[in-house]
C-alpha cells in the first residue's frame, strides 16, 4: 500500500473507522478488470489501490467456476493489456492456466490487493473527494481518493429464481452453478439444469459425461452456434465479416451455416430468437450459445430438453406444457448480475435496476467527479481491456495535471 498514508485522527462522519488517503485511484474488485486498469495505471507511473472482498484475486474464476471451464472464445480476444497469453498456451485455456496467466499478470505489475475488505459505501463528499468504506470482520476502514474505478463487474452476485415450490416443496438438493464444480457427485443421479446459456449447456455435458441423466430448462429462445466454422472460431470470423457487412448480414451468414453443421434446433426444443445472434448481443447483450458438444446430447437423447418451470414438486417439477418429471438434484445456470447499486451512492452514471452504466459501451466507462467503469460492456474480457485503457488515460491527464500544480 505504497500509494497510501493513514491520516490522522478519526472523522466526525464514522467515529469508528480509520481513514486511509489513496494518492492514485481506488480500484474495486481484483477480478481481471480491475487488475487490467491497475496494470494500465502502473505502466504510466500512476500508483493505485486495489481492494477485493474475497482473499484472492478472480475469485469468480477460482471460487465459483466449475473444473471443466474453459475460455468460450479464442484467448486472442481475452488478452489483458500490456501482456499476452503464453505462446504455448491452447487456444481456449483452461481455467487453472487462465487463473495462472492472470497471477503472473498481478505479479508481474507487482499488483498487490487489499484482500479481505467488502466495500459497503462509496460516495463523493463536498470537499471533492470520494470516499470508500470497508468492512472486514468487524474492522471499518475509510480509503480517501480523487478517483474511484468500479470493477466488481457484471457477476458480482449470483441471480436466484423464485420458482414456486423450489424452497418450499423440492426435497432434492439445490445448487446455483457457483457452487457446482464437477459432475461426479451427481452420478446415476437425474438432475434438472434450469438455465440454457453457455454454462447451462456446459454443465448438462459434463453432467452427462459424468454418468448422470441430466435435463435442461429452455425458458427462452436461444441461439446456439458451432464454436467454429470453415477451420477458425466463430466469434473471430464474425468480426472479421462485420468489417466488411451490415450485422444483419452477418448474422444471416452464421445462422445459415449454422443451419447445415448443426441441423434445424427448433426440432429439438431448441427455438431461435427472432433478431441474429449479433444483432440480439448488441441490443441485449445476450451472448449466443458456442455448442462444445451438448448439442449432439440432445439429439441423442442424453439430455432432454423442458419448456419453463410451473412449479417445483417434493420429487421433481411441473412444466408449463403440462409434462412432469422426478428429478434428484436441481442446478440453476440462472446467471449473475451487478451489485454495484448496493455500496456506490450514486444514481446519475449507473442504473439501480440493473447495476450497470446507463451508457452502453463504448461510451460506459467515464462518470463524473472521477468516477470510471471497467467490466461492464457485455463484450468480455476484451470490452474491459479496452476501458482499461481509457481509463488509465484519462487519469494520467489528470494527474499530470496535478503533479504541474
Amino acid at each position: 500500500m505504497t500509494c497510501c498514508r493513514e491520516m490522522e485522527g478519526k472523522r466526525a462522519h464514522d467515529p469508528t473507522a480509520s481513514t486511509v488517503w489513496v494518492s492514485g485511484p481506488i480500484i474495486v474488485g481484483a477480478g481481471p478488470s480491475g487488475l487490467a486498469v491497475a496494470a494500465c495505471l502502473k505502466a504510466k507511473g500512476i500508483p493505485s489501490l486495489v481492494i477485493e472482498r474475497s482473499h484472492c484475486i478472480a475469485s469468480l474464476w477460482q471460487l465459483k467456476s466449475y473444473d471443466r471451464l474453459r475460455l468460450h472464445l479464442p484467448k486472442s480476444f481475452c488478452e489483458l493489456p500490456l501482456m499476452p497469453f503464453p505462446a504455448e498456451f491452447p487456444t481456449y485455456p483452461t481455467k487453472e492456466q487462465f487463473v495462472s496467466h492472470l497471477q503472473s499478470y498481478a505479479a508481474n505489475f507487482k499488483i498487490q490487493p487489499v484482500f479481505g475488505e467488502a466495500v459497503v459505501n462509496a460516495e463523493y463528499d463536498i470537499r471533492g473527494f470520494w470516499r470508500v468504506r470497508t468492512e472486514e470482520m468487524g474492522k471499518r476502514r475509510e480509503y480517501v481518493s480523487r478517483w474511484v474505478v468500479a470493477a466488481t463487474g457484471e457477476n458480482a452476485e449470483e441471480v436466484v429464481p423464485d420458482i414456486a415450490g423450489m424452497t418450499t416443496e423440492f426435497k432434492g438438493a439445490a445448487v446455483h452453478t457457483s457452487k457446482y464444480r464437477s459432475g461426479e457427485v451427481y452420478n446415476g443421479k437425474k438432475v434438472l439444469v434450469v438455465g440454457c446459456g453457455n454454462s447451462g449447456m456446459e454443465v448438462c455435458l459434463d453432467l452427462c459425461n459424468n454418468g448422470a441423466r441430466p435435463g435442461i430448462v429452455m425458458r427462452d429462445a436461444v441461439h446456439i452456434l458451432p464454436r467454429e466454422m470453415l477451420g477458425q472460431s466463430t466469434f473471430g470470423l464474425s468480426m472479421w465479416l462485420l468489417k466488411w457487412l451490415p450485422v444483419q448480414i452477418v448474422d444471416r451468414l452464421l445462422l445459415f451455416m449454422a443451419r447445415l453443421m448443426l441441423g434445424n434446433t427448433a426440432r429439438l426444443g431448441l427455438r431461435r430468437p427472432k433478431l441474429g445472434p449479433l444483432e440480439l448481443k448488441g441490443m441485449s447483450g445476450k451472448t449466443p450459445v458456442l455448442d462444445v458438444g451438448t448439442l449432439a446430447k440432445i439429439k441423442s437423447g442424453d439430455i432432454k430438453v423442458f419448456p419453463a418451470v410451473k412449479r417445483f414438486t417434493a420429487e421433481g417439477a411441473e412444466f408449463v406444457d403440462g409434462r412432469s418429471e422426478d428429478f434428484d438434484a436441481l442446478i440453476l445456470a440462472t446467471g449473475y448480475r451487478s451489485n454495484v447499486p448496493s455500496w456506490l451512492k450514486e444514481k446519475d452514471f449507473f442504473s439501480e435496476k440493473d447495476g450497470l452504466p446507463r451508457r452502453p459501451f463504448p461510451n460506459g466507462w467515464k462518470g463524473e467527479r472521477g468516477l470510471y467503469a471497467v467490466g461492464f460492456t457485455k463484450k468480455g474480457l476484451l470490452g474491459a481491456s479496452i476501458d482499461a485503457s481509457r481509463i488509465a488515460q484519462d487519469i494520467e491527464l489528470c494527474w499530470k495535471s496535478k503533479a504541474k500544480q
